[in-house]
């Protein structure tokens, strides 16, 4: 595990992680409930090209099914993809918290769901964009999703990418300065959606329902997560989970996949203490 910190060597980083992380997993062995946060793609499961068959890394989901097992933590997975479409890659994991599509959907451990509107003015602009996308020649790259339209260039030629993104970015910037909606890069693609509720929302509407000394690390690896580590920074412990480090508000960083299992394996032995 390694706190980046700029210029520090590394062997004085992970050190620092290591004091940073043993500090908070003490706090989780004597929480009555800790909360235990999760982006997926990137996060829990590696990026594929078919985004259907982007599974967990090996050992995620039954780490996670004995973490829920004990009752004694909060696990929230907080995602951009829609719910229906993020269950089946978690089964057989039951009685999980989602908030899908950025925070736009909620389904509940008990499994109650519910979903926050769009405005009609915003969903308008969402289907012009889609059928801008479409007309140049983009419609087999869209993907339509509850409060935006993404469109995915993962697996294709650099010189492919290229054309693609910038065609996209031309269509798309001019909805993205229209009020209530924004433009949002994401590893593989580019997503046009409303700006809020956004991860930090969600993650807002979380932090509100629990006892505010109950301690919360949050895990994520996309530009889509950072609302959330910057919302969190001065309430509990962010972290940055991808192969390659990038410049973050995340106080963490952890490659996956063996780092990431190791945190989780920490977190379920606080709670068999």
């Amino acid at each position: 595990m390694c706190l980046q910190t700029g210029a520090r060597e590394r062997d004085n980083v992970q050190t620092s992680a290591r004091t940073v992380c043993s500090a908070f997993f003490e706090q989780v062995a004597a929480a009555t409930q800790p909360l235990l946060l999760l982006d997926y793609d990137g996060t829990l499961a590696p990026f594929q090209v078919d985004r259907h068959s982007a599974h967990p890394y090996p050992g995620v989901v039954p780490l996670l099914e004995n973490i829920i097992s004990r009752q004694r933590s909060r696990v929230v997975v907080i995602t951009g993809r829609p719910i229906a479409e993020l269950q089946p890659l978690l089964f057989p994991l039951r009685d999980l918290e989602i908030w899908g599509s950025h925070g736009l959907e909620h389904l509940s451990a008990d499994g109650a769901y519910c979903h926050s509107a769009v405005s009609p003015g915003d969903a308008a602009l969402l289907s012009d964009s889609e059928s801008w996308l479409s007309a140049a020649g983009l419609g087999d790259r869209i993907e339509i999703k509850p409060g935006g339209v993404a469109v995915h260039w993962r697996g294709l030629p650099a010189a492919e990418i290229e054309r693609i993104q910038a065609r996209a970015c031309e269509g798309l910037t001019p909805y993205s300065k229209q009020a209530g909606l924004k433009l949002l890069e994401f590893d593989g693609g580019l997503e046009l959606r409303i700006a809020h509720p956004d991860k930090g929302d969600a993650l807002a509407s979380i932090l509100a329902s629990v006892d505010p000394n109950a301690p919360v690390a949050y895990l994520g690896d996309d530009i889509t997560d950072e609302s959330a580590f910057s919302a969190l920074n001065s309430r509990g412990i962010t972290i940055l989970v991808r192969s390659e480090y990038r410049e973050t508000n995340a106080q963490i960083w952890l490659r996956p996949p063996d780092e990431l299992i190791s945190f989780l394996e920490q977190w379920l032995h606080c709670l068999e203490t």
